[in-house]
């Protein structure tokens, strides 16, 4: 069975050198990588993209609905994707016309 919404979100976590890249970020003061993540709304997990935290938060957010596009035949009733209001503006409609998922933002 196919999930019809799943919820989109990110964190900044502080790492050391060693495993790969990192970068800064200024808002939060942390140097390390961030990961999206794509859920169900069951909790179960649809997606996630590990990436340097100074890349924007749209950005990393289309690096997983990119890779969640290429599973799409996984998840044909997915239609709903909640998030929070970072991902508001511009992305919503590029979210609906590129993917043809429609974007909540709260």
């Amino acid at each position: 069975m196919s999930p019809s919404a799943a919820i989109l979100d990110s964190q900044s976590v502080k790492t050391t050198f060693v495993g790969g890249q990192r970068g800064f970020d200024a808002a939060k003061r942390i140097k390390g990588r961030k990961r999206h993540i794509l859920l169900d709304t069951l909790g179960l997990l649809l997606s996630v993209v590990v990436h340097r935290v100074d890349i924007d938060e749209r950005k990393g957010a289309g690096f997983v609905l990119n890779r969640l596009c290429k599973l799409k035949k996984l998840f044909p009733g997915l239609s709903v994707i909640f998030a929070d209001g970072g991902y508001s503006g511009e992305f919503e409609a590029f979210v609906r016309k590129t993917f043809r998922w429609m974007l909540q933002c709260a």
